[in-house]
């Protein structure tokens, strides 16, 4: 069964296909584009490449074709992309701005370029599904939440990988079946062992945290939209809800426009003056830029929050966990937010912490009760096993 993962952005195109054959599961490809502003031709291009690396035959081989939808109005999990699917992603535009719209068109030309494939979507909503209640909900009225004003959480995909794979390295089997199961089982298989706790801190352009007990999501820092929880490159982060409504007064800001300084002009480039990438950042760091300084460990700060809330939600903790562009790939972000949480077990090793780049690594000091992993993440896979089962199962 060969099921190809699109990964669809504003302007680009990217792609992993995988192989399940004979209980295998084999990744024969990956690619991708940038500055697309055709995709009927970038999808052409895609399946041009697919033949020329004789991976593909023709599209008909395709079992599917998988994508890591974001959010929909009611609906979650793995689907069909259905029309009345997509319609309900459309319903949820503004909440996700920058990435409801590019998939929904991207889908559909996916869908008339190949109407026999399924399409299948796996929300990044999904992973959340069986956090407790209060984890899932803010303080407003009934008929908010109705509307759909609740504590979602996304990057599910991605700690959803780091919840296999943490408890395959601690070594937990019956765990990882769990959290691999999950979308199949309900959350509902049992663990007859000693709870197995682990934060998950996907940090990069956008960041989150998660929380995870025996496989399954205690909730996320990120909440009705991805432009919540951790500051990201250039969206917000927390925000107090009255925060909106005094400088559009104030300044007599439009509310499209005050959502477009939100969403673009925020965050760590908010704060920073304009830098929204960590590598700047570091740059203007060394020449003495003291709100590059601030940007960096304001993140720092707000990562430290929320580990600290799932700490003690979990009850302690067997494994933290940094995965995604800057997790595995900057040594500065995470001594910045694993210092001085000694009296909580966790203690780096600074020289192994300083070597750990995009690859997997325990870079935890030997004295630490708490392991502290280095994980690339791995979404497509996650996308691509869920797209399987949900194709088997039907």
């Amino acid at each position: 069964m060969k099921i190809l993962v699109a990964n669809i952005g504003s302007t680009s195109l990217k792609w992993r296909l995988f192989d399940f054959a004979n209980g295998g599961e084999a990744m024969l490809h990956k690619g991708g584009f940038e500055r697309v502003s055709d995709y009927a031709a970038a999808i052409e291009d895609c399946l041009s490449q697919l033949k020329q690396a004789g991976v593909l035959t023709n599209e008909a081989e395709l079992a599917g074709v998988g994508f890591k939808t974001v959010i929909a109005r009611d609906v979650t999990g793995c689907v069909r992309l259905t029309e009345d699917v997509l319609r309900a992603m459309e319903a949820y535009n503004g909440l996700a701005p920058a990435h409801n719209p590019p998939y929904i068109a991207g889908i559909r030309q996916f869908a008339r370029r190949m109407p026999a494939t399924p399409l299948v979507g796996l929300f990044e909503t999904a992973f959340y599904q069986w956090a407790p209640e209060p984890a899932k909900r803010y303080a407003v009225p009934a008929s908010w939440h109705d509307l759909g004003v609740r504590r979602w959480g996304f990057h599910g995909a991605s700690h959803k990988f780091i919840a296999e794979r943490s408890a395959e390295l601690l070594g937990r089997p019956d765990v990882a079946r769990r959290a691999q199961n999950l979308y199949r089982d309900g959350g509902a298989s049992p663990v007859n062992a000693p709870p197995l706790r682990v934060i998950s801190c996907h940090l990069g352009g956008s960041s989150s945290v998660t929380g995870i007990l025996n496989g399954v999501a205690l909730g996320n820092s990120l909440g009705m939209s991805p432009q919540s929880g951790l500051p990201h490159n250039n969206r917000v982060g927390d925000l107090d809800a009255f925060a909106l409504g005094y400088v559009m007064r104030s300044i007599g800001l439009s509310l499209d426009e005050a959502e477009r300084l939100l969403s673009k002009e925020a965050g760590l480039k908010g704060l920073s003056g304009g830098y929204a990438d960590l590598r700047d950042l570091q740059a203007q760091i060394a020449a003495g830029n003291q709100r590059a300084r601030l940007a960096v460990d304001f993140l720092a700060h707000e990562a430290r929050r929320w580990i600290g809330s799932y700490y003690l939600q979990l009850n302690g903790l067997d494994a933290l966990v940094f995965t995604a562009g800057m997790g595995e790939n900057e040594p500065e972000i995470r001594s910045l937010i694993t210092a001085n949480l000694d009296q909580l077990g966790i203690l780096l090793d600074p020289a192994k912490n300083a070597t750990a780049r995009a690859r997997e690594a325990d870079i935890g000091a030997p004295d630490s009760r708490v392991k502290v992993w280095v994980i690339p993440t791995n979404e497509e896979l996650v996308v691509a096993r869920e797209v399987r089962r949900l194709l088997e199962a039907q």
